[in-house]
């Protein structure tokens, strides 16, 4: 919505479906907001508009307590551009800035510090910095409301540099002191969350959500060691191993059945992550939301599927089916050429082993370099090698592209595999498999298509 009007018209109207596509803000109060936001609509006169809560903060105004707008869902725009700008947001999301800096983005981008700042700051009204800031002072408010880590290890946990520069963010974004957005969090009557009891967390989608088929997937898929599924279809938990930037972790995602329904569309998956080092939380979230597909936009992706004949009663049977990604792109592609059980038999082989196992949980799932080394023949050794140095990138900033291209010149890769490891990976919403008839028509959501073709079963 470019349209400064049908964007106030959403805000009237209180439009869940627009929450994180982008902010308002009332020059009156201070205050920017989700377009849902329940309180007084302002006049329009008063309003602007923002497309990130960055951008927003960066012109003065602060986090509204009421909807808070710093925990809506992501924008669906970045999942589905290829270009510099959805690459970077990508990249920042999973926490780029916070650990290489602005030249480490620019340098996976393939760009300079200046053109990225440049084209950041023209499209969004935020350069990376302010864009990573923002995501700090969001993961800064979730371990102040639901951890009872000391104030200290919060600061530097969500990636800021001083006690005095998370001092001086909180109060800029929440109009309050740390203490003060803890002393504020509702008493839910659970145990708060410490470094042993994981962090809690509320992994926020708009619209409605089809939580079956993404558990059926996952729970077909499930390479013992790494992950597992418990429960029946309906209440069920996946927990997963994960490797990250700073050391390890355990997330688990509880299934919801009826999410998205009612007159206030949007929901969430509950979920909790143990980390052995809390500055891997925002990384670790963000790769769970690729996984379970939690930012895509289903009212566009229903609407544009839903006009085709074939797949109409499909999209009306299952709204809101998502595509699912990744937690471990490179992990995704090897499973892709290799099947589970064969996977399985690498994790058990190569996979490194928890420090502290949990459960079924024991493993990593081996790093590439690892089964380069141990398995250098054939299309895996191609593959490996190829993730190792870097001729294919799957990244959450990997130009998909030419990811395409490197993966279709990797011997031994058929076009059914390429195109699995595009959907996953990459989380490219856009791919066709191979001998499927799949029109213009169903662009720039063909993937989605072809998982409302399978639930359906009409595909394998």
């Amino acid at each position: 919505m470019t349209d400064e009007d049908s964007r106030y018209e959403a805000v009237r109207s209180r439009d869940a479906r627009f929450d994180g596509a982008f902010f308002f803000a009332v020059e009156t109060t201070g205050i920017y907001c989700r377009p849902s936001c329940p309180a007084v609509t302002p006049k329009r006169a008063h309003v602007r508009f923002f497309t990130t809560a960055a951008a927003a903060q960066g012109a003065g105004f602060r986090a509204c307590r009421r909807c808070r707008p710093d925990a809506v869902p992501g924008s669906a725009e970045w999942n589905v551009r290829a270009d510099v700008v959805g690459r970077a947001m990508r990249l920042i999301a999973d926490g780029v800035v916070d650990r290489e800096g602005v030249a480490g983005l620019a340098a996976r981008l393939g760009y300079s510090a200046r053109q990225v700042q440049r084209q950041l700051t023209a499209e969004l009204g935020a350069g990376p910095v302010a864009l990573a800031r923002a995501q700090r002072a969001h993961t800064a408010r979730v371990l102040l409301r639901t951890t009872g880590l000391p104030v200290t290890e919060v600061a530097f946990a969500a990636g800021f540099a001083s006690v005095r520069q998370f001092n001086d963010t909180v109060r800029a974004v929440y109009a309050t002191t740390p203490t003060g957005l803890r002393a504020a969090a509702p008493r839910t009557g659970r145990p708060r969350g410490t470094p042993t009891a994981g962090v809690p967390l509320r992994l926020a989608h708009r619209g409605p959500y089809q939580a079956r088929p993404v558990f059926d997937l996952l729970e077909r898929e499930a390479v013992p060691g790494v992950e597992e599924i418990t429960g029946t279809p309906g209440a069920r938990t996946y927990r997963r191993t994960l490797r990250l930037p700073y050391g390890t972790g355990i997330a688990a995602v509880e299934e919801r059945p009826h999410t998205g329904a009612g007159a206030r569309p949007g929901g969430w998956l509950d979920a909790r992550v143990h980390l052995t080092d809390l500055r891997d939380l925002t990384t670790a979230v963000q790769r769970l939301r690729r996984l379970f597909d939690l930012d895509a936009d289903p009212y566009a992706v229903d609407e544009r599927l839903g006009a085709d004949t074939r797949l109409a009663p499909m999209v009306a049977a299952r709204p809101g089916l998502r595509s699912p990604g990744a937690a471990d792109p490179d992990e995704v592609a090897v499973r892709a050429l290799v099947g589970r059980d064969t996977a399985a038999e690498l994790v058990r082989r190569y996979g490194k082993r928890l420090d502290a196992p949990c459960g079924a949980l024991t493993h990593l799932f081996p790093e590439a370099a690892v089964l380069a080394d141990a398995e250098p023949d054939g299309p895996l050794g191609a593959l490996t090698a190829a993730l190792a140095d870097g001729t294919v990138r799957l990244g959450p900033g990997a130009d998909r592209d030419a990811a395409r291209d490197a993966l279709a010149a990797v011997p031994g890769l058929d076009d059914r595999t390429v195109a699995a490891i595009r959907t996953r990976a990459l989380g490219d919403p856009d791919v066709a498999p191979a001998g499927l008839d799949a029109p213009d028509s169903w662009r720039p959501w063909r993937s989605y298509a072809l998982n409302h073709l399978r639930a359906a079963g009409e595909l394998e």
